[in-house]
């Protein structure tokens, strides 16, 4: 086998797992923007696994660019355009991934309000009534989610 057919089928491998991929975080943003993020969570194990390995291959091909050096000129275009497709759905699923996350804080804080608004105040009736104050219990907030 010769250095540019290694190097060829090394970047094929290299644009089928960066679009299947792109695929998969494309699916995920699906789901987040139309506010089902647990179709997203059924498929985390496998996007874990698929960004494991291009974080792997793509560490591999900067430590070692000879490793694509002798790959065809269309393969490595191609190469170009499918890295560029995976970084605009990661922008994208980003994005969608913190409209989830604020669209939840704020589902959060909304109930936690109401909470402490119920619990507020009991009035007291009868003369000197006033009001009485109730125990506030915390609600931790995970900022992390």
């Amino acid at each position: 086998m010769t250095g540019s057919t290694s190097a060829d089928e090394h970047v094929q491998r290299l644009i089928a797992l960066t679009e299947r991929l792109t695929q998969q975080i494309a699916l995920d943003a699906d789901a987040f923007e139309a506010r089902r993020s647990h179709e997203a969570a059924d498929r985390v194990e496998q996007t874990a696994k698929l960004a494991n390995l291009y974080r792997h291959e793509t560490a591999r091909m900067k430590q070692d660019p000879a490793v694509i050096a002798g790959a065809s000129g269309e393969l490595r275009r191609r190469l170009i355009r499918a890295s560029e497709a995976f970084e605009a759905v990661l922008a994208r699923h980003g994005r969608a991934l913190h409209a989830a996350k604020t669209i939840t804080e704020g589902i959060v804080r909304a109930i936690a309000e109401e909470a402490d608004r119920a619990r507020a105040a009991v009035a007291s009736y009868g003369p000197g009534a006033r009001a009485q104050s109730t125990a506030t219990t915390a609600i931790a907030l995970n900022r992390r989610a």
